[in-house]
């Protein structure tokens, strides 16, 4: 089983990094923020720091959850915390359930070596219920990813478009709201989704039951049907081959989403899509406390924590750029900056 795992999440980063993995349209694209020919400000006035989860960040972003539980992920978990630590950003980390069970624990607690200023788990919600005769991810492990990599706190990542299309996925959705709910009780908990957005009404039924804050990450980003069709088509399964291309581009797109979310009274991370800085100060005009990007730096963490760096400088100084055009000199600011929706995006928007 654990060879099993391994060779998942390595097929997981290869696919990333060389194949097609998401739609074609990005739908960030179709927000503009409107240009202030008079901004009254200078670059050296702009304050680009916020606080989530009780944390300062240096810039609103977070490298959300990539990965783990095989040996290339060590590297590639360290780059990205070296760059964020040295940035003062946030950081996410894959699926743990590998690590708390023993698979290449030491490819999350990596982590650990770094200074970073807010560091997510990652549980996976279909573990949290039954599915057949598989063990159940009990409030202890939850614990346990914690202290893996000294956690902030826990997403718990609503995955079950990755599942649906997975050969050995987990499909019973039943009773993940009261298991979130009880794990709430006793540790920081948010929730995640992987790449087909929240809506409102999922939002609305999250927002009581004490998680402290929601991640869109929304479709336009990576599709983790993409990836699994990548998958089956390797296995020569044709039946998730053609569930994988029939789901490729399911979801909500990532602005709508957040457009959606922002109502119900928690931090919204806007992820799924997010390639540079004016992707990030279009999410936090929408209204999202913060952005995030994973795949956008992929191919530069399993190079070297100096090229995830460069990248996410570019992606900082674009949102600083963003920020003088408009006028704004903080991120409370920007919040309010004015802004149009455009194109499918503005569809959805109208027709949901």
């Amino acid at each position: 089983m654990s060879q099993l795992i391994r060779n998942r999440k390595a097929d997981h980063i290869d696919i990333c990094v060389n194949e097609r993995i998401a739609p074609g349209h990005c739908y960030w694209d179709d927000v503009r923020l409107v240009h202030n020919a008079l901004p009254e400000i200078g670059m050296d006035d702009i304050d680009t720091s916020c606080t989530l989860f009780g944390r300062r960040l240096e810039f609103p972003l977070i490298v959300t959850a990539i990965t783990g539980g095989f040996p290339g992920a060590t590297k590639i978990n360290s780059n990205i915390a070296e760059a964020c630590a040295e940035l003062g950003i946030g950081m996410g980390i894959g699926s743990e359930r590998a690590g708390v069970t023993g698979v290449c624990p030491e490819s999350y607690s990596v982590v650990k070596d770094f200074d970073v200023p807010l560091v997510i788990g990652n549980v996976g919600a279909p573990q949290l219920v039954p599915q057949g005769s598989k063990d159940l991810f009990s409030s202890e492990m939850v614990g346990q990813a914690r202290e893996l990599i000294d956690a902030d706190v826990v997403a718990i990542h609503l995955n079950f478009l990755q599942e649906v299309v997975q050969p050995e996925g987990d499909t019973n959705g039943a009773g993940v709201r009261d298991a979130i709910r009880a794990l709430a009780r006793e540790h920081p908990i948010m929730v995640k989704e992987t790449g087909a957005g929240i809506s409102r009404d999922v939002a609305e039924r999250l927002k009581g039951i004490g998680i402290l804050g929601i991640d869109v990450a929304g479709m336009g980003g990576t599709s983790f049907s993409a990836v699994e069709l990548y998958r089956a088509m390797q296995a020569g399964d044709d039946v998730r081959t053609n569930m994988g291309e029939t789901f490729f581009d399911w979801g909500i797109p990532s602005p709508a989403s957040v457009v959606e979310t922002v109502g119900c009274g928690l931090p919204v991370i806007a992820s799924g899509g997010i390639l540079d800085g004016t992707h990030v100060a279009a999410a936090i005009s929408l209204g999202a406390s913060c952005g995030g990007v994973a795949n956008a730096v992929l191919r530069e963490a399993t190079q070297s924590a100096e090229a995830v760096k460069a990248k996410l400088t570019v992606i900082r100084e674009e949102l600083r750029a963003a920020m003088l055009l408009t006028g704004c000199r903080d991120v409370k600011t920007l919040s309010k900056a004015r802004h149009v929706i455009l194109g499918e995006t503005r569809q959805w928007i109208d027709a949901l």
